[in-house]
């Protein structure tokens, strides 16, 4: 099993930037995760892919935040970054964190992200 704890959202304004973290834990000693991911999800949408980054560090990324959003890890401290800059109203969400290990997966609790016009 791992937990995963995220931290970094607020209330910004829009153009401006937030940098979200999430560091994973496990209490079974040196388990290996995979992909990392982050996910948002807005009122009354479905949750939608962000940003995806493999152990190996390739990175895949929705449209809607290409040139915008940068994600990366750290595989030290198991811990996987967002870096959103010129930030629009639209990205207004939940952001969660999701990691994958093995054949399995966990998510984070998520973290309100607000950017007001």
């Amino acid at each position: 099993q791992v937990q995963l704890v995220e931290s970094g959202g607020g209330l910004v304004q829009a153009g401006g930037s937030l940098r979200l973290s999430c560091a994973a834990s496990s209490s079974i000693f040196s388990i290996d995760i995979d992909a990392m991911g982050w996910y948002r999800q807005a009122p009354g949408k479905q949750r939608e892919l962000v940003a995806s980054i493999t152990r190996g560090g390739s990175t895949k990324y929705s449209d809607s935040v290409k040139g915008r959003f940068t994600i990366s890890r750290d595989n030290a401290k198991n811990t996987v970054y967002l870096q959103m800059n010129s930030l629009k109203p639209e990205d207004t969400a939940v952001y969660y964190c999701k990691a994958n290990y093995g054949a399995f997966a966990s998510w984070g609790q998520g973290t309100q992200v607000t950017v007001s016009s």
